[in-house]
């Protein structure tokens, strides 16, 4: 009966937590229209994002953790790569990262109402079925990072029934990395998987609780080349598995 209870309480708790953020979002959507429009004022949109991202923890009784190994150079330029296992991954990237930044995404968010609107032209949907759709979000993103604007990335790809086991990584984000000669900046979320399950897991609902999240030191790129895509690679996800692991 008291595990019954227990799990009545997180579905409606994580029902609460898609109407809060669905709601939020709508109350904040005008805003976001009128400053996505020009270049000039994405950088509000990005504070908007920030805003709306606390407001959707505070909201349902989530705190956060936040734990920097290294101080991040705020008008330095690096590559994010985040473990990923939840959606609200992408909502605890905007609270954890210091940064500006524009995040790479699946296409199938353009095909979400509204909520398309920030891969107009800010942030970078990328098909991963398609080689040439790859191509042109990569060289989106390349061009980015050579203005001076970081990138975030979950370099796992997608969220796997596996979660919180860290799955294998593309080459996209450490082959960006390495030719633009920019510093890679792991990110470990512990414990999103928890707070709002995935997949099958998903029917267990969720639950209010203190997020984790580890922003590890900057791994440097400078000198690395092509050949060294795949040691990049392995170091990122160590890094990463071993927090996971404890």
């Amino acid at each position: 009966m008291k595990l019954n209870l227990i799990i009545f309480l997180r579905k409606v708790w994580r029902i609460l937590f898609n109407l809060n953020f669905a709601i939020t979002f709508l109350i904040l959507y005008p805003l976001f229209y009128i400053f996505i429009l020009s270049e000039k004022t994405w950088g509000i949109v990005f504070q908007l994002k920030r805003f709306w991202a606390h407001l959707i923890l505070l909201n349902v009784g989530i705190s956060y953790r936040i734990r920097q190994e290294a101080k991040l150079d705020k008008k330095g330029t690096y590559i994010f790569c985040a473990n990923h296992t939840s959606y609200i991954d992408t909502v605890a990237t905007y609270i954890a990262i210091p940064n500006y930044f524009h995040f790479i995404g699946k296409a199938e968010l353009t095909k979400i109402p509204l909520f398309r609107i920030f891969f107009w032209r800010m942030d970078i949907p990328v098909d991963r079925g398609s080689r040439i759709g790859a191509h042109k979000a990569f060289s989106r993103a390349a061009s980015d990072l050579k203005k001076g604007i970081s990138i975030s990335i979950f370099p796992e790809g997608t969220i796997h029934e596996t979660a919180p086991k860290l799955n294998r990584f593309k080459n996209g984000p450490f082959k960006l990395a390495i030719e633009n000669q920019v510093p890679i900046v792991p990110i470990t979320f512990k414990n999103n998987w928890v707070i709002l399950p995935n997949g099958r897991k998903a029917k267990k609902g969720g639950k209010p609780t203190r997020m984790e999240v580890i922003i590890h030191k900057p791994i440097p790129t400078t000198g690395m080349t092509e050949a060294d895509i795949e040691t990049l690679k392995a170091h990122v996800h160590s890094i990463i598995n071993q927090e996971l692991r404890k």
